[in-house]
């Protein structure tokens, strides 16, 4: 009688990898399920047992996937930097970076006035840095700040930028959804957009009113698509325009 082939490494290899992908499936159908009734009932809804019933599954299952309940919120709030993320329109070469920044900030505060519940649960808690998607999305605003800096458009440092940035969002954000409605004033977005604006860029670039602080800024931003300088040069470099900036 034939024997059947054994089953080499192969063949395991190929069974761990339909275990994970099932398992990956079943995480992503728990995640959505608590993410649809956050939107629809509120956080407190967002229960173990309510989630596993919504998911069809059996609660111990919410335990074997994320540990427990703060697992599975920190689960929901990273599909939500995902869910954002997928909303970001990249463009290579924006007609002005000043307006792409604006239309920026309009995008991430209409996300979260679209989506309240899923919103403040991302940002009303210490971000975790391990988030891929918010990292991701950081890297999409580096890149504005980056080409409004290569411009002579910004004001600030870059650090500073994404700070205030941030912050003017998520404040617009947050303080409207405690608002009454009758009190929701679209006015109090344009002003704090406009803020932002004044504080983070210069009316006119850098390179069109010369200035230490702003050119400083602009060659700085320019600096690691260079590669004239060695490594020993370019920190030294980058300390005396971090100094020049400074003064701005």
């Amino acid at each position: 009688m034939e024997s059947s082939p054994p089953r080499g490494d192969g063949a395991a290899t190929v069974g761990s990898d339909t275990a994970a992908t099932g398992r990956d499936r079943l995480r992503q159908r728990v995640v959505e399920a608590a993410a649809a009734l956050l939107a629809r009932e509120g956080r407190d809804a967002v229960t173990t047992r309510a989630v596993a019933s919504a998911a069809g599954v059996q609660p111990p299952a919410i335990y074997r996937l994320f540990g427990d309940k703060d697992g599975l919120l920190d689960a929901v709030a990273e599909y939500g930097f995902t869910s954002f993320l997928m909303t970001k329109h990249v463009d290579p070469d924006p007609g002005h970076p000043v307006d792409d920044l604006r239309a920026g900030w309009d995008l991430a505060v209409e996300f979260g006035l679209a989506n309240p519940a899923l919103y403040t649960l991302m940002y009303s808690e210490p971000v975790k840095r391990t988030s891929a998607a918010f990292e991701a999305g950081m890297e999409v605003l580096l890149g504005r700040i980056r080409r409004l800096a290569v411009g002579g458009w910004l004001r600030v440092d870059e650090e500073l930028a994404v700070t205030l940035i941030h912050a003017t969002a998520r404040g617009a954000v947050l303080t409207w959804l405690t608002l009454p409605e009758d009190r929701r004033d679209p006015a109090l977005l344009t002003v704090l957009r406009e803020s932002m604006i004044a504080a983070v860029t210069d009316r006119e670039p850098a390179v069109r009113d010369p200035g230490p602080a702003g050119a400083a800024r602009a060659l700085r931003a320019a600096l690691p698509e260079q590669t004239t300088l060695s490594d020993a040069e370019r920190r030294l470099l980058t300390e005396w325009l971090d100094r020049l900036a400074a003064d701005g």
